[in-house]
């Protein structure tokens, strides 16, 4: 019998079973019978299934909102650059685990609309990386260090756009892998946007 403490097992649970399942697939049903609980047990943990599904990104998955709050506040000394790397490696990352999760809900419409709800319930949805990265390269702007006439939101846009088809568009290909690894398409990512938007290249 696992020993872990039943809220540990039903995070658990719900992670494995949602990135091979699929989220529309998975029932609360299901997660409590692999967590070894009852779904009465699992609901008085999470009132929804949405819920947990959050807090399974936030506690099973690289921590991209964090970092983006962190960096807005205080870039850490580094430069533009490097914090965008980090930035990218981490939802590069991020979305390679959330894609197989979250994919299956466009088969299902009416679950997806259902599913919408229950995050923007939650103040939730793939909406708040790119605001999150938005905000932090608004602050860096005021700070100096990049263009003052920068658009920041689509920078956003392209950095983390640009992790999430990496997370998709290299399955059908023979060895089913991005052709960079995680590490240096970051490098590389970040790189082309700081350049684009005028990074004067300094941590001043």
């Amino acid at each position: 019998m696992d020993q872990k403490p039943t809220r540990v097992r039903i995070i658990d649970a719900a992670h494995d079973l949602m990135g091979t399942a699929g989220l529309a697939r998975t029932t609360t049903k299901e997660i409590a019978k692999a967590a070894g609980c009852s779904e009465a047990a699992l609901y008085k943990y999470f009132p929804s299934k949405e819920e947990l599904f959050v807090t399974v990104l936030n506690e099973r998955l690289p921590r991209l909102g964090d970092l983006l709050g962190t960096l807005a506040v205080d870039p850490q000394g580094r430069s533009v650059e490097e914090n965008l790397t980090e930035i990218a490696r981490r939802a590069a990352l991020f979305y390679e685990q959330t894609f197989p999760m979250a994919a299956s809900l466009y088969a299902e419409p009416r679950l997806k609309a259902r599913h919408e709800e229950g995050l923007r319930e939650l103040g939730a949805g793939p909406h708040r990386p790119i605001e999150g990265l938005t905000e932090y390269l608004r602050a860096e702007q005021t700070h100096g260090r990049i263009a003052a006439d920068a658009d920041c939101q689509a920078a956003a846009a392209l950095l983390l756009g640009a992790c999430v088809h990496r997370a998709f568009a290299y399955e059908m290909t023979a060895d089913g892998r991005p052709p960079q690894p995680v590490d240096d398409f970051a490098r590389s990512l970040a790189r082309t946007v700081t350049r684009g938007i005028g990074w004067s290249g300094g941590n001043g």
